[in-house]
């Protein structure tokens, strides 16, 4: 079937297009249920302090209010996403430890009400010691936010392959260079919103979230109710990257109000608690040290890098590994030593994200090109001579099943000029090229797997029951384009129940770059059973053997006597009539090792499969003002086989702007754990005026074992559109950045410390 594929590969209006044009999609905050109430939470103004009492009875008091919480309302339950990692209790009782952390909360039947209701809770603090920068947060003096955590290291990350002084030593040439960057807010569209609704002893919930599954299970457990009467159902999402991928905790704050009212409760935060009290991106500092031969062979790498990761654990072993991750799933690095910490600090949580780690990548890129020019070699070949292969293993032993790095630096690098830019730039104008790896599917215990079902009905159409959720990818669209393919009929015939998770089974969720290799594969083997099904029965009507059974377009029919043909909804009704009524059953489980752990063992198979990705900006500095400008990008990118290539495409144009453009832009600034750019007017994100021309290459490297050869598509122009920019600095300069973003301040101080010095 995959010779003649009918729909995937095809470029087609994704599923769930007209409704957001037309503003006919549903988010939270449009969600109206009978008697509803309206919460508001109280936060700390103290960015470290001991909670000695709160006191919410005069709150109850104000007309219109019906519930009041604090921490003392819940069940002392922390969590944490590993076991040894649980230290949120997302509501405190014992100290707050960032600016804004929430506190307690009231619903009432208007957001006024619940307003004037906070000002009259009194909470009593304890001001303490507070600190700010992760490298003092390590000091023996400095106060410890975390009883647990020696230090305030809240993970550290080693890694030790081969011997790395030895080659070193050995090695021809050798360079370290330390590089910061600012962390960034994930400045979705939508602020968070959640709504939760308790009756007869079952929660149903409602919130943007990247896994439904993973998250009713938190909730599950914080709640301690049973796992079958939490219900996370589907909602549309205005944005997620990375940033939603966890329980929250206004999450807590609407069920446990509900809970004690009885009533439907809705909180919707504000654009600046969006960005204060919710979940953001890790500041970071990383030293990269790299030895090479003389012909631009990396023989050697070691890092210390220290991630900024705010209160709380949150995704502490997987933030504080993935930056390496997929570096070394990109080079080959025959002896290297990693070692990343994550630090608490009194600011609020950082977490994952679409393109994390970029100080470490850019760094990485930045000084591979700057040793590249000092050893007379082009950035293109050392690539290429340092890039893996496909049967090749990652350092951590990792097998690479697929692979189209090297189409992907070569196309790109045709296709804007690179070698001939590269070494004839002009006065602060430069070229540069970033590439990266990313993995498909890393272990989360058994949720790793996804399970899809299907069934056909009883005239013909198609309904379609997956966990993949959609964040604004278009993995909704994917999985409909997926069963119309297999089960020839229109994606207009097929709906999808997806994102609900009492109606499907187990998915990653749209986390961990699952949802086309792990998810949409799950929907092509529930679709291939329902398929079988149906030319079985096809095959009896029409005394045809079903290996000559095809279908297309509604009808199964015989592909050397097309005119024998019969529609699916006949089939479907004599399978009825059978009392078999055909349905399908589905499941992928990524071959993983799945003894492999972030801390304890970081070694074995740790995805299905990568993509991979490089990307090449070109960029004008100007000496007067410090600003950048970025008039082109291209970004070539392997992602197995496209299903939808204008899905890939607009996934590859907004990684250019998310990560490559706010190279110059984002960037959070803060004053003793307080946040002086929590709105879009101070937090500058890139606008249309700001964006490139951008042209998109991509390539298809067909994986074996993708759905149809598919693999993730667009993160890893994400993950290396900032190193792009970075080297085309260096390429301008001639000097390597100290901080991300590139503001016109930061550059301006380089171009400063660079004057005199060969351009």
């Amino acid at each position: 079937m995959d010779e003649n594929l009918k729909i995937v590969g095809k470029r087609v209006i994704r599923s769930d297009s007209y409704a957001k044009v037309t503003g006919g999609a549903l988010y939270t905050a449009d969600l109206k249920l009978p008697g509803m109430l309206y919460a508001k939470v109280l936060r700390s103004p103290y960015p470290h302090a001991k909670i000695l009492n709160i006191d919410v009875s005069k709150a109850l008091k104000v007309p219109g209010v019906k519930a009041a919480i604090s921490g003392f309302d819940a069940y002392g339950v922390k969590w944490g996403v590993f076991r040894y990692t649980q230290d949120h209790a997302m509501l405190p009782t014992d100290k707050v430890r960032y600016i804004g952390e929430d506190v307690a909360a009231v619903a009432a039947v208007d957001e006024e009400s619940a307003i004037e209701a906070l000002s009259l809770i009194k909470v009593e603090y304890e001001p303490l010691e507070a600190v700010f920068d992760p490298v003092e947060a390590m000091k023996d003096t400095a106060p410890q936010i975390h009883e647990q955590y020696k230090n305030n290291i809240n993970i550290h990350i080693h890694i030790e392959v081969g011997d790395v002084d030895k080659a070193m030593a050995k090695a021809y040439i050798v360079r370290e260079d330390t590089f910061k960057a600012k962390g960034e807010a994930y400045a979705m569209m939508e602020p968070y919103a959640v709504v939760a609704s308790y009756a007869n002893g079952y929660l149903d919930l409602w919130m943007p979230n990247a896994g439904p599954h993973v998250r009713a299970k938190a909730l599950s457990n914080l709640l301690k109710l049973p796992l079958n009467r939490v219900r996370v159902r589907h909602i549309n999402s205005g944005g997620a990257f990375g940033g939603r991928s966890e329980v929250a905790p206004g999450d807590l704050v609407a069920s446990l109000l509900s809970i004690k009212s009885g009533r439907p409760v809705k909180l919707v935060l504000t654009r600046e608690e969006n960005a204060m009290c919710s979940r953001q991106v890790h500041d970071i500092i990383a030293t990269v040290k790299t030895g090479m031969k003389k012909d631009g062979t990396i023989v050697a790498k070691e890092y210390k890098t220290i991630y900024d990761g705010g209160a709380y654990s949150s995704t502490g072993p997987i933030a504080t590994s993935i930056p390496y991750y997929v570096y070394e799933e990109c080079y080959r690095l025959p002896n290297v030593r990693y070692d990343g910490y994550r630090v608490f600090t009194n600011k609020g949580i950082r977490g994952m994200y679409g393109c994390h780690g970029r100080a470490f990548l850019a760094g990485n890129e930045a000084q591979m090109d700057l040793m590249a020019k000092e050893l007379g070699l082009d950035p293109v070949e050392v690539r290429l001579k340092n890039g893996l292969t496909a049967g090749e293993l990652t350092a951590t032993k990792s097998k690479i099943i697929s692979c189209g790095l090297k189409d992907t630096i070569i196309q790109a690098a045709e296709k804007s000029d690179f070698k001939k830019k590269w070494k004839k730039h002009t006065r602060n104008k430069g070229i540069g090229m970033g590439c990266v790896a990313i993995m498909c599917g890393f272990p989360m215990g058994f949720r790793s797997g996804s399970s899809c079902y299907v069934k056909i009905n009883d005239d013909g159409q198609v309904t379609l029951i997956t966990g993949m959720v959609d964040n604004g990818q278009g993995n909704e669209s994917l999985a409909v384009q997926v069963a119309s393919e297999v089960l020839g009929i229109p994606m207009d015939d097929i709906n999808l129940v997806n994102a609900d998770t009492e109606v499907t089974n187990l998915d990653p969720g749209s986390y961990s770059q699952a949802a086309a290799y792990v998810g949409a594969n799950a929907v092509k083997a529930a679709c291939e059973d329902a398929r079988k099904k149906i030319i079985a029965i096809a095959s009896k009507k029409l005394g045809v053997p079903e290996e000559e059974i095809d279908l297309k377009d509604r009808v199964a029919y015989s592909v050397k006597t097309p005119d024998k043909r019969m529609p699916i909804s006949w089939i479907t009704r004599e399978a009825f009539f059978k009392g078999e009524p055909i349905v399908g059953t589905g499941s992928f489980f990524p071959d993983i090792d799945l003894e492999r752990e972030w801390v304890s063992k970081p070694e074995g198979q740790m995805a299905g499969t990568y993509s991979f990705g490089t990307s090449v900006a070109e960029i004008e500095i100007d000496e007067e003002t410090g600003k950048i400008k970025v008039p082109k990008f291209i970004a070539a990118h392997d992602c197995g086989r496209p299903i939808n290539p204008m899905a890939v495409e607009g996934q590859m144009e907004g990684s250019v702007g998310q990560a490559g453009i706010a190279t110059i832009f984002e960037g959070n600034m803060w004053y003793k754990g307080f946040l002086l750019n929590p709105d879009l007017l101070e937090y500058k994100v890139p606008l249309a005026c700001d964006m490139p021309d951008i042209e998109t290459i991509i390539v298809s490297s067909n994986d074996p074992k993708g759905p149809f050869g598919a693999k993730e598509g667009g993160l890893t122009i994400r993950m290396n559109a900032y190193s792009a920019i970075a080297c085309a600095f260096t390429n301008a300069t001639g000097m390597l950045f100290e901080e991300l973003p590139l503001t016109p301040d930061n550059v301006l101080k380089l171009l400063e410390k660079n004057k005199g010095g060969k351009r």
